[in-house]
């Protein structure tokens, strides 16, 4: 029984191999090389975007920006594959281009990608780079753009939208405003660390030791300071002691007072509003916040003078 078995299996295999369509084994073949083919390709790819990253990460621990040409941008920027966001600035900063805003700008940016590179939640998923106009003239034509500077995004996935160019002109290039609008666009968040700056202490050291100096110099001959008949001489040489006559000279004298403490008031004002370095504006606060609170306490003390019995007084009395 077992003997006559063999040839009658051997029979329905052959009957199934009947079965099969004549062009079935081509397709067959065809869609292995296929699947052949795309696991190749999707190596491939996995490979190339391994290397672009690691190629990344090494300008990266160089410098927190690197600059990228036409081939470079194309590269690392608008050729997939890529799982990484990339924040771009197109800027402009040869001299020969004049462009003060650029620098300023490319100060805030600086300050924002050191505080990303040396950060404990850096990683592989967020990098900046830059584009200057005269390295990559090509890359301008190519986005239409004929502005700098300009921050861009540039998502992992899909083109970029409107929401993806930063409004610089309605909300300025400071750090702060850069670093919350790419957590909005990427929900990356970087804590942004400002270098100290010693500028305004360094200048206010150097003016109090000056002073201190002349005075020491002087000081065997430092008379005139408690002098109160030469102050009062000086006061009344211009200042009339009544509040029923002025001089022409205190005219004059209050208008000048008037327009320093207007002065000083325009500095805090533009310290507050301006986008330019914080060193800057610091100092221009503190020369602002000076004139209005001595030339004020001055205009009081004159008015204290002439109204006499008025209980107030700021600094000078």
């Amino acid at each position: 029984m077992g003997a006559r078995a063999a040839p009658s299996r051997r029979r329905q295999a052959g009957r199934r191999l009947r079965y099969l369509p004549t062009g079935s084994f081509p397709f067959l073949l065809l869609l292995l090389l296929l699947c052949i083919q795309l696991g190749g390709g999707q190596k491939k790819k996995e490979n190339l975007l391994a290397e672009k990253v690691e190629q990344l990460m090494e300008w990266s621990s160089r410098r927190s920006i690197f600059r990228m040409n036409g081939d470079k941008f194309r590269k690392f920027v608008k050729a997939p594959p890529r799982n990484y966001s990339m924040i771009v600035m197109f800027t402009a900063l040869q001299p020969q281009r004049q462009c003060s805003v650029c620098r300023q700008a490319n100060e805030e940016y600086q300050i924002l990608a050191n505080s990303w590179r040396y950060s404990s939640a850096s990683c592989n998923k967020l990098f900046f780079g830059m584009v200057d106009y005269d390295e990559g003239t090509d890359v301008f034509q190519q986005l239409n753009m004929n502005s700098a500077p300009t921050f861009m995004h540039f998502p992992s996935k899909g083109r970029p939208k409107r929401a993806d160019t930063f409004d610089l002109q309605r909300i300025g290039f400071a750090a702060e405003q850069l670093a919350k609008w790419i957590a909005d666009r990427t929900d990356v968040h970087i804590r942004v660390f400002r270098p100290p700056n010693y500028s305004g202490t360094i200048a206010l050291a150097l003016l109090v030791s000056l002073v201190g100096g002349l005075l020491y110099l002087r000081r065997n001959n430092l008379e005139f300071i408690y002098n109160k008949t030469g102050w009062a001489m000086v006061s009344l040489s211009y200042i009339h002691g009544s509040s029923q006559a002025q001089f022409v000279a205190e005219s004059h004298i209050i208008l000048v007072l008037n327009a320093a403490i207007t002065m000083g008031m325009v500095l805090l004002n533009e310290a507050a509003t301006s986008k330019g370095d914080v060193g800057k504006r610091r100092i221009i606060c503190l020369v602002g916040l000076g004139l209005v609170v001595f030339f004020f306490s001055f205009l009081l003390s004159i008015f204290r003078s002439k109204y006499h019995g008025y209980p107030y007084s700021f600094l000078i009395k």
